[in-house]
């Protein structure tokens, strides 16, 4: 079986698909990633089949300050350069990112089933939840249904206004103006970073976190026995501004009140003004770079993070606790369900205090760890993407 997997260049979207990708592949099936080639190094050292994907740069024409344009217009017009190219590989199923929304369309052009794929938790609407990405947990009793029911009914208009988009978008290319929507949907998450919800759609599966590392170079750890915290700042432009300077300025020895050893992992390292709000001595108790996140966490008593998902599902899989500086997005939102869960705590606004405050509070309470790794161990209830994969189109029984 040849799988087409199309996602958007961000990380959060791509490595998913990347990591599947390799699923896939383990398989026996044949895998084409179509994304940005901003990781197609990185890609194709892991053997990974990665091809750009056609009109992923904005155009003079594009608002993607529009959601609903975004989402609409301009999925129409990446559906129509995709498709003949997906007709020529020789596809047979089309995995497309929850919000790269032009897979699907391009699939339904030629005649394949397609699967949606969404690398976090479930956002669809639900009647039996507050609106996704207040951070609110579902609201018990009168009032608390009353709430939701409000707060649903606030958001219905810009949905219905969504949906107005999007059907016209798809007449444009000449698919009908209702979706039938994908034959399946992965949801690749824990369990535990899940929220039940009365009308869990059919055909949509949780297949655990789809984690994968963009290198295979590992930490220098900071010498000594002191707690390692880990600090990665979110890789998302809705991310939290000046968040490395405050944190390694709450984590300084003078204002977290005890050492601790610090790595900052990220695609950019800190500047110099930056490592010098943490101090530390001569050696500084610090690193920063590009390194497996996976193996690091595996050392650490806290990580430090904007709340993505990727970094999240690492962290619970790993056993570690979070301090959660959440930006944009989604971040509110798993960060709310991470704290009300006792697996970390979330800070907002970022100040030195607060910080400082909160990474005592997860250091000295164990609880935290222990909630952390039942969220963690909540991935061995999930399925097999692959297995699901191959009945779509009746390669198994």
């Amino acid at each position: 079986m040849h799988v087409a997997l199309v996602a958007g260049s961000d990380a959060g979207h791509a490595f998913p698909a990347f990591a599947l990708a390799e699923r896939f592949v383990s398989a026996g099936h044949r895998a084409t990633v179509y994304t940005g080639l901003n990781w197609s190094d990185a890609a194709r050292r892991r053997g990974i089949d990665i091809a750009e994907l056609p009109g992923l740069a904005a155009t003079d024409v594009d608002d993607d300050a529009d959601a609903g344009d975004k989402l609409g217009a301009r999925a129409a017009r990446m559906a129509q350069l995709l498709a003949p190219v997906l007709s020529e590989s020789g596809a047979e199923l089309v995995v497309s990112d929850v919000i790269t929304v032009c897979g699907g369309w391009a699939a339904q052009l030629n005649g394949l089933p397609w699967i949606e794929l969404s690398p976090h938790p479930l956002y669809l609407p639900s009647r039996g939840l507050p609106p996704i990405g207040s951070g609110l947990a579902p609201g018990t009793g009168f009032r608390g249904r009353v709430r939701d029911a409000l707060m649903r009914a606030a958001t219905a208009t810009s949905i219905r206004k969504g949906e107005r988009q999007r059907a016209a978008a798809r007449v444009s290319i000449g698919l009908p103006a209702a979706d039938d929507g994908p034959s399946a949907r992965f949801v690749a998450t824990l369990p535990g970073l899940e929220v039940a919800r009365p009308d869990w759609p059919a055909d949509t599966h949780l297949i655990g976190p789809l984690l994968w590392e963009p290198t295979d170079d590992l930490f220098d750890r900071p010498a000594g026995d002191e707690p390692l915290v880990v600090l990665a700042p979110s890789t998302a432009e809705t991310g939290a501004a000046d968040m490395v300077g405050v944190v390694l300025e709450a984590l300084s020895e003078p204002v977290l009140g005890r050492r601790v050893r610090v790595v900052v992992s990220g695609l950019h390292r800190p500047t110099a003004e930056d490592l010098a709000r943490f101090g530390g001595g001569v050696p500084a108790p610090i690193t920063a770079g590009l390194g497996r996140q996976d193996e690091v966490l595996a050392h650490a008593r806290v990580l430090i993070c904007g709340s993505g998902h990727g970094i999240l599902a690492k962290a619970m899989t790993a056993g570690v606790p979070v301090v959660a500086v959440p930006g944009g997005g989604d971040q509110w939102e798993l960060a709310n369900r991470l704290q009300r869960a006792g697996a970390g705590r979330w800070v907002r606004p970022l100040t030195v205090d607060a910080v400082a405050d909160a990474v005592r509070a997860v250091l000295d309470d164990t609880g935290h760890a222990r909630c952390a790794e039942r969220i963690g161990e909540s991935g061995t209830d999930t399925v097999d993407p692959v297995v699901v994969a191959e009945r779509r189109v009746g390669l198994c029984a």
